[in-house]
């Protein structure tokens, strides 16, 4: 039997602490796994792309995931498909998830840990803005929340309503254009579709930190090359930065955030560095997860039960 684990259900079970100490861990253990994961990508004959993770792997975990999305930019929602959860020791399909929840928290979440590293002085309270108003944002500033003191909040959208929706929600401002987040903001986390630049080095001032989740296929930009340059950037894998995330047009990565984790890069070093975190998303982070969630849920017996085979 298969355990199904609708949007509703995964709300229910997962909690951002738990997330963010299972992806923690996740940075400090994955890079020992003997299997690298893969991401796999393809344009289509219709106006989105298709994604592939495998496997998501981490020590100590006795499954596995395997995550498919379709990715329609112009669809609400953007991102659609199912993540499946299967026993290491013979392959039973524990579970199915849908990948639009999980994929929202481990990317948000994560990001929200990358940037509470790389931001400077956990205590210090700074204006936090937002360029992108969706699901993803959301979990970053909610685990972003979790770790650090927040002051005032304020958000761009290229809608105004979405904006002002969030805005709403989280206590803050809607303002008209990612120069405007930049100027008020001591960091600023982006999610968006965006195929050009929205911010560069000249909007930009010293100290501040800039968390860039959308740069997650080639052709997408956020941040522009000369604010890449003059930051210390930090990826969550090299390879799949050159190959189709942010250092995709030249640059190179200070660190992983694995690395920072584990103390051996101190991410930033001053109070005027500028920092850069980038991640294109991994699979063990589907895994660490997508487990939080089955097991919770398995316990307090959330989720129908399907028989595939029947």
């Amino acid at each position: 039997m298969t355990l199904l684990l609708t949007r509703g259900d995964l709300e229910t079970v997962l909690t951002p602490d738990t997330c963010l100490d299972a992806l923690r861990d996740g940075f400090r253990n994955a890079d020992g796994g003997p299997i690298a994961g893969q991401r796999v990508r393809t344009d289509l004959p219709f106006p989105g792309t298709a994604t592939a993770l495998i496997p998501g792997l981490l020590p100590g975990v006795p499954a596995y995931t395997v995550k498919v999305n379709a990715k329609f930019p112009a669809a609400r929602p953007a991102l659609r498909g199912v993540i499946c959860l299967h026993s290491g020791t013979d392959g039973e399909l524990l579970a199915l998830m849908d990948s639009a929840t999980v994929t929202a928290w481990r990317t948000g979440l994560a990001a929200a840990l990358g940037t509470h590293l790389l931001a400077g002085a956990g205590e210090a309270v700074g204006v936090i803005g937002v360029i992108g108003a969706g699901a993803q944002a959301e979990l970053m500033v909610c685990g972003l929340a979790g770790l650090r003191p927040r002051g005032a909040l304020v958000v761009h959208d290229t809608s105004a309503d979405r904006a002002a929706r969030f805005a709403a929600r989280h206590g803050g401002r809607a303002l008209s254009s990612a120069a405007e987040i930049a100027t008020a903001a001591d960091i600023v986390l982006s999610a968006t579709w965006s195929r050009r630049p929205l911010l560069r080095l000249a909007d930009t001032r010293p100290g501040q930190h800039f968390t860039s989740v959308g740069v997650d296929e080639p052709g997408k930009a956020e941040l522009a090359a000369d604010l890449l340059d003059a930051s210390v950037v930090v990826v969550d894998d090299r390879p799949s930065a050159v190959s189709m995330g942010v250092l995709a047009d030249g640059g190179t990565a200070a660190a992983t955030l694995a690395e920072v984790v584990r103390g051996d890069h101190p991410g930033r070093t001053s109070d005027t560095d500028r920092t850069v975190y980038a991640p294109v998303g991994l699979p063990w982070q589907d895994l660490a997860v997508a487990w939080t969630a089955y097991r919770r849920a398995e316990r307090e017996g959330i989720g129908r039960r399907v028989d595939l085979l029947a």
